[in-house]
């Protein structure tokens, strides 16, 4: 997936008013991401990412252990659209991770999915990319 059809399905499925939103959050929820698995899990899903987006997941060397409340409470933080409102930055991080999945690897996904704890609510971020009628 170009880097350009990235960012329009994010903007699109997020219902944001601009590229420039659809790029902040993007970019929030990759960081964040990246800092809660491994550095080479990381790397491989940004190498199957548009270049643009990729060094997003390749900034952090250490692992953090936090929970998916916290994840959402730092995309909130970081990203420029919705702040303050954690049920948006849900959404936004939702439709990030279905663009995400549709845009790599099937193997990929499921790499990042065994990263993640089961019980704390993380499987919240695959909702939207497993359901077959998706909001975009």
């Amino acid at each position: 997936m170009q880097y350009d059809d990235f960012i329009g399905e994010v903007q699109h499925g997020a219902q944001l008013d601009s590229r420039e939103a659809a790029l902040s959050i993007s970019r929030a929820t990759l960081t964040t991401l990246s800092e809660r698995i491994q550095p080479g899990e990381a790397q491989n899903l940004g190498a199957q990412l548009p270049e643009e987006l990729s060094r997003f997941l390749e900034d952090v060397d250490d692992v953090e252990r936090f929970e998916f409340e916290e994840f959402i409470d730092r995309v909130s933080e970081r990203s420029e659209v919705g702040e303050d409102d954690r049920a948006d930055a849900a959404f936004h991080t939702q439709i990030v991770m279905e663009v995400v999945t549709e845009a790599v690897e099937p193997g990929a996904i499921d790499d990042v999915r065994d990263q993640l704890p089961t019980d704390e609510g993380y499987d919240d971020l695959f909702d939207l990319a497993e359901q077959e009628e998706s909001p975009r």
